[in-house]
């Protein structure tokens, strides 16, 4: 399994955990989510993110779920997510995912950091804790996190932390910090892989700024697949195209309450995942919101066969 990079690039689709009715892990919908998620684009996959509803499984659990998604993705790389209210739980899953294989760990800043100090202190504490050897994915997602992290204090943890080789870009708005830190780079400052989350709803204009791809969910990751490598062309109009055909369904699972049971739906309707169901708490989808999505579906697919 290769190590993530500041030059890794593309998408990394972050994956769901299914389930199934009764709660329990659908084991075999995890071989078959994460070979629709590669058959359909993905270079990578990010496991127990936030739509993954890590917070939703036990310790052992999650491990067996990311053991089982890297020897599924049979080389690919696979990042895990390991946020954890206590650094004990992180230095324990990071060693068992990185034993079995995995490409790196993303974390996320817990809520309770205040000040820039607290923000690095914090960084240079996680990388003492699972090792220096160890390529860390940083979130910046401060719509859930409510840490504001800002673009000098970025600089200042990629200076001092060379292990963190991967920026997972999720402020909003948040384009204008993509230049910038684009811009220090030009100036001598090291190199950052910068991959970007919010279900890719910015992803045309992210990428026109310097992004180096995605990691996020949405249900057609071919999507994402799509814009990364025609804006890597340049075909910029063309990806824009592209993405307008989807925008509807995009910007339908930017709800923050039923963000994810929309996903899951519609996973579940393309035969990659058996059920829909999530972990308590977590509702499905009412009649009305599913005959929405199916209408969205139904005008996605008229609009792309115009625009392809």
């Amino acid at each position: 399994m290769s190590l993530i990079t500041t030059e890794t690039r593309g998408v990394f689709v972050i994956a769901v955990t299914p389930f199934r009715e009764d709660m329990s892990i659908d084991v075999e919908s995890i071989d078959r989510v994460t070979d629709f998620y590669y058959e359909k684009g993905a270079d990578g996959l990010t496991v127990l993110g936030m739509m993954g509803e890590a917070p939703k499984l036990t310790q052992s659990e999650a491990l067996a779920v990311a053991r089982q998604s890297i020897r599924r993705s049979n080389g690919k790389p696979v990042v895990v997510g390991v946020s954890a209210p206590g650094l004990a739980a992180i230095g324990e899953l990071t060693k068992a995912v990185m034993d079995e294989g995995a490409a790196g760990v993303m974390v996320a800043p817990p809520s309770t950091l205040k000040t820039d100090e607290q923000i690095l202190g914090y960084y240079q504490t996680v990388v003492a804790t699972i090792g220096a050897d160890v390529p860390v994915v940083l979130q910046d997602f401060p719509l859930v996190t409510h840490v504001q992290i800002s673009t000098g204090t970025l600089g200042a943890i990629v200076e001092a932390l060379p292990s963190i080789v991967m920026l997972k870009h999720e402020d909003w708005p948040g384009l204008q910090k993509i230049s910038d830190l684009r811009k220090a780079e030009a100036a001598g400052r090291r190199r950052i892989s910068i991959l970007c989350g919010n279900g890719g709803v910015f992803l045309p204009e992210e990428m026109k700024r310097g992004a180096d791809g995605a990691m996020t969910g949405f249900a057609f990751p071919e999507m994402m697949a799509d814009i990364v490598r025609l804006s890597n062309a340049g075909e910029h109009e063309r990806a824009m195209d592209l993405f307008e055909a989807y925008l509807p369904l995009v910007r339908y699972e930017q709800q923050p309450s039923i963000g994810l049971a929309v996903r899951k739906h519609v996973l579940a309707k393309r035969g990659a995942i058996a059920s829909a169901t999530q972990r308590r708490p977590g509702t499905g989808l009412s009649p009305a919101a599913i005959a929405e999505v199916e209408d969205m579906i139904a005008r996605q697919a008229r609009k792309l066969e115009q625009v392809k």
